[in-house]
């Protein structure tokens, strides 16, 4: 399993925006066979980091994710729409993998 963790760089002014960006991707990672974790917004400090994370059962299978979502009409939308709002400021993408005890 690998898990993507985005740390976004938001405006603070356009959060509800943001929200509806973030609750427009839980369903289309899912539709591509990862399971998201859901989007954390900020809540008391730095008000403009917002973070997501979602797994997928591989590297491959995320990477067969991004390359789908690049001609899915819903995904096209969801880049769009944060594009066309400003939403996001910047973004970092990086990837773990879970530890788990004996």
């Amino acid at each position: 399993m690998i898990t993507c963790s985005l740390r976004y760089i938001i405006d603070p002014y356009k959060l509800k925006e943001f929200e509806h960006y973030g609750k427009s991707w839980i369903p289309l990672v899912e539709k591509y066979g990862g399971q998201h974790h859901g989007y954390f917004l900020p809540s008391e400090g730095a008000s403009n980091v917002a973070l997501a994370l979602f797994s997928f059962p591989s590297l491959a299978t995320y990477e067969t994710y991004r390359a789908r979502s690049l001609d899915d009409p819903e995904c096209q939308a969801a880049f769009q729409y944060a594009e066309d709002t400003r939403c996001i400021i910047s973004y970092e993408r990086s990837f773990f993998r879970p530890v788990f005890g004996d």
